[in-house]
């Protein structure tokens, strides 16, 4: 069942209006849905989704995050991965990840969702993380 036709059963009240799709690694997508409410109210949805390895469906993640929270998630969000580009890892490269390849080059062979290990600064630089990106919106009624 694809993720759209779950969605629409489990959220038959909530109508999406945008859609952003993130492709990241082998096993996981996370989707970021604007959806609204019953009183015509909006609200987002994160959704991650991973492949389960069995290749049997797939497992899902969801926050629900409401408009009076919007200002504080972003700021909380921000900070907490700022604190990890300057605070954490300064020197870790992570616009080396930017990038929209079509190909799984990179990640480990042993089911990780991780990119595969550099095991010495002499290796060959690590091969970009894939990343697909897909938006859809929809009108928003008068």
């Amino acid at each position: 069942m694809s993720y759209e036709n779950n969605e629409q059963n489990n959220d038959r009240n909530n109508e999406i209006f945008f859609t952003q799709r993130l492709k990241a690694g082998k096993r996981r997508t996370y989707f970021f849905d604007v959806r609204s409410t019953k009183g015509n109210d909006y609200f987002i949805t994160l959704t991650e989704s991973k492949k389960r390895f069995d290749d049997n469906g797939y497992e899902r993640h969801k926050i629900y995050i409401y408009k009076e929270d919007f200002n504080k998630f972003h700021k909380a969000l921000g900070e907490a991965i700022n604190h990890v580009k300057t605070e954490l890892l300064p020197d870790f490269d992570f616009d080396a990840f930017n990038h929209e390849n079509d190909g799984d080059e990179g990640y480990s062979d042993n089911g990780s969702d991780m990119p595969a290990a550099v095991s010495a600064p002499a290796a060959p630089a690590p091969v970009e993380e894939e990343v697909k990106v897909e938006t859809r919106s929809a009108e928003i009624p008068q």
